[in-house]
């Protein structure tokens, strides 16, 4: 039996680049992602996130817009066992204390450009979009992504 896998969009539509990961969502919609691919846009509601996962996944790939001092449309792959650094780790600190297992968690992250009010992606974050799908459909077929894991450790 293969793993079953959430894809989970978090982030702000009305913030311009804080709609990465529906941008994302939406464009893997379209690619043909394996039947044990679950994908949800979960906007901001992410105390609803985590009460999804307390059905258990072998892996949770969250997508997300975060600033980490690249330029803009960069993306980054991490690892979130155990931080306090990243976006989502609030959703695996109350999955843990609701008794819910994620099972591996990745943050699939994206610099942004822009986040003030307003709708739309800048050129630079659109542009990532497509080698964004791309990492999450490697990483949903169970093959290593063109995008190296950074891992992370407590702090």
């Amino acid at each position: 039996m293969r793993p079953r896998v959430l894809v989970a969009s978090i982030g702000n539509v009305f913030l311009h680049d804080d709609g990465f990961g529906v941008e994302v969502i939406r464009e893997l919609d379209r690619a043909g992602l394996p039947p044990w691919v679950q994908i949800a846009d979960y906007d901001i509601a992410t105390v609803h996130l985590a009460y999804d996962l307390t059905g258990g996944y072998d892996t949770t790939i969250l997508l997300d817009a975060t600033p980490h001092g690249g330029p803009p449309g960069t993306l980054t792959l991490t690892s979130a066992t155990e931080t306090h650094d990243l976006p989502g780790d609030a959703v695996v600190r109350l999955l843990r204390l609701l008794g819910g297992d994620a099972g591996r968690v990745l943050v699939l992250s994206c610099e942004p450009a822009c986040v003030d009010g307003g709708i739309g992606l800048s050129a630079e974050v659109g542009a990532a979009v497509p080698a964004a799908v791309r990492v999450v459909t490697e990483l949903a077929w169970g093959a290593s992504p063109a995008l190296p894991v950074k891992e992370k450790t407590e702090v």
